[in-house]
């Protein structure tokens, strides 16, 4: 199992006591997917839904359990490495009675390499993946190059990835990297209705920082 030697994310808050781990891991047994380096077969999965979409670093699943509550129709994989969220997300799942989300407990980058099959994801959600805003720590931002490179086979033509930041420089280094690539077409967009304002994005907004959402489609 090959891993990025520069990873994209840090493990922070991570404190769980072992009563809210033993809960986790009970209800992972249910509602997520075992990392594996075999290929997951997503019509099994969600064998009713209409479509598929991933959620990369979902944080605390506000916004994922609220737009699977939305589209029931669709199914979601939901990927972050953070115990906590997970855990969170786990809750909401069985709060809200969602059976149209799975979650995954890994680094998306092994996920996509060994377990989504080509041409099987509708659509990738990145909402408000870590600005590494210091100019020494850019190198760890999760859209390059080599992130578009993995994503593109997974991705049906037609599908899509759409991606919000509340960090200008962050937005305006995304839109460079996929003007420099042949493998999807897009940019800026309104702000849907149906992607929530989460309180993560709210406390950015008081701060007056500008949130960019931008969508772009594989050719």
């Amino acid at each position: 199992m090959e891993r990025p030697s520069v990873r994209s994310y840090s493990i922070r808050g991570s404190r769980i006591t072992e009563a809210q781990r033993a809960a986790k891991d009970a209800l992972q047994k249910v509602h997520g997917i075992e990392f594996t380096q075999q290929e997951i077969n997503l019509s099994e999965i969600f064998p009713k839904s209409e479509k598929v979409i991933m959620e990369i670093g979902f944080g605390m699943g506000e916004a994922t359990a609220f737009i699977a509550r939305n589209h029931p129709n669709n199914g979601y994989i939901a990927v972050d490495v953070h115990p906590p969220g997970i855990g969170k997300l786990l809750s909401r799942i069985v709060e809200d009675d969602l059976t149209n989300i799975k979650v995954i407990e890994e680094d998306v980058h092994v996920v996509l390499q060994n377990m989504i099959p080509d041409n099987s994801l509708d659509g990738i959600h990145l909402f408000f993946p870590d600005p590494w805003p210091k100019k020494k720590h850019n190198k760890r931002r999760i859209v390059n190059e080599a992130f578009l490179a993995l994503i593109h086979p997974k991705i049906k033509t037609g599908g899509f990835i759409h991606i919000a930041t509340d960090w200008v420089p962050y937005a305006e280094s995304i839109q460079e990297v996929f003007a420099s690539s042949n493998f999807f077409t897009g940019g800026v967009i309104e702000k849907p209705d149906w992607r929530p304002v989460t309180r993560f994005e709210g406390q950015g907004i008081d701060k007056d920082h500008a949130v960019n959402d931008m969508m772009y489609t594989k050719v």
